[in-house]
C-alpha cells in the first residue's frame, strides 16, 4: 500500500491544542470560516499522527547502533595508556 514515516509525538500535542483553539474560535462569526479551515487541518495531522503511531516502522536497532555510546570501546574502565 504505502509507507509510513514516524512522527513525532509533539505533532500530536499540537494537533490536540490547535483542535482545542480552533474550536473556541467557532463562536466568533467574524474568523467562523477560519476556524473551520484550521479545525479541518489539525483533525487531519492528528490522523496523521495516529496512523503513524499504530503502522510506523520502530527501526529503534538501527537508531541504537549508530549512537556512540552503545559502541563496545566508549566505555573502558581505566584506560591505559
Amino acid at each position: 500500500m504505502f509507507k509510513v514515516a514516524p512522527l513525532s509525538s509533539s505533532l500530536m500535542l499540537v494537533s490536540m491544542f490547535g483542535f482545542i483553539v480552533s474550536a473556541f474560535f467557532l463562536n466568533d462569526p467574524i474568523v467562523k470560516s477560519w476556524a473551520w479551515a484550521f479545525l479541518i487541518l489539525f483533525v487531519i495531522i492528528f490522523i496523521a499522527s495516529m496512523i503513524s503511531m499504530s503502522n510506523a516502522p520502530l527501526g529503534s536497532e538501527d537508531y541504537l547502533e549508530s549512537l556512540a555510546i552503545h559502541k563496545s570501546d566508549h566505555y573502558v574502565k581505566n584506560k591505559k595508556k
